[in-house]
């Protein structure tokens, strides 16, 4: 709720059931370095749904997925938008499909493939990352999947101010904002990217 995602009994099920498998698959398979229960809670859903409020359109793109994170928990939260989470590491790519099939997600596209060798029918609403690369690396992999509308969501720990200035050319900053997650204890930040030829302010919800 203090992020601004309050969830119904079904839905909060359901990311603890995302924990459990998640918590079983990496005995076997070490899809994460984190293993403390609370941790998973804070550093993996929490953060996660951190960014919430600040997804666009109907067609989200999670780049650098990992096991999942943000876009299994963003997709349970929002079945009413579609999830397409990518990663070039294939056993976590299975893992993520693996628990869009148990938990029933329909709106989740697990695809094993880099980002800058994927090409979308159309341009994503909004492309999100977490701690994928420097903005540089992240706005040169993700322009196959950017129209000049997409708006791009990177979140950070603390960016440099040399990591700020050094984008490709026509791609800029539209702001940085903190992002308040309870129980981490850690700083993030929230930097959110216009594509080439975007307008000064990202598109409405």
């Amino acid at each position: 709720a203090r992020l601004g995602v309050p969830l119904e009994e079904g839905p909060a099920r359901a990311m603890l059931r995302l924990l459990d498998e998640l918590e079983r698959w990496n005995a076997a398979y070490n899809l994460t370095a984190i293993r403390d229960r609370r941790q998973m809670l804070t550093h993996h859903l929490l953060d996660s749904l951190s960014v919430h409020r600040a997804l666009r359109g109907t067609r989200i793109a999670d780049v650098g997925t990992g096991a999942g994170f943000p876009g299994l928990p963003l997709a349970i939260a929002d079945p009413a938008r579609q999830f397409t989470l990518l990663d070039s590491n294939g056993k976590k790519i299975r893992f993520v499909t693996h628990a869009a099939r148990v938990l029933g997600l329909k709106n989740v596209d697990a695809v094993h493939a880099r980002a800058e060798r994927f090409t979308p029918a159309a341009p994503f609403d909004t492309v999100v990352a977490r701690a994928f690369a420097a903005l540089e690396t992240l706005a040169e992999s993700i322009a196959p999947l950017c129209g000049p509308e997409t708006c791009v969501l990177a979140m950070k720990g603390r960016p440099s101010g040399g990591e700020l200035a050094s984008l490709p050319p026509g791609w800029s900053i539209a702001r940085v904002e903190p992002l308040d997650v309870p129980g981490l204890g850690e700083e993030r930040q929230l930097v959110v990217l216009r594509p080439p030829g975007a307008l000064a302010s990202p598109p409405a919800t």
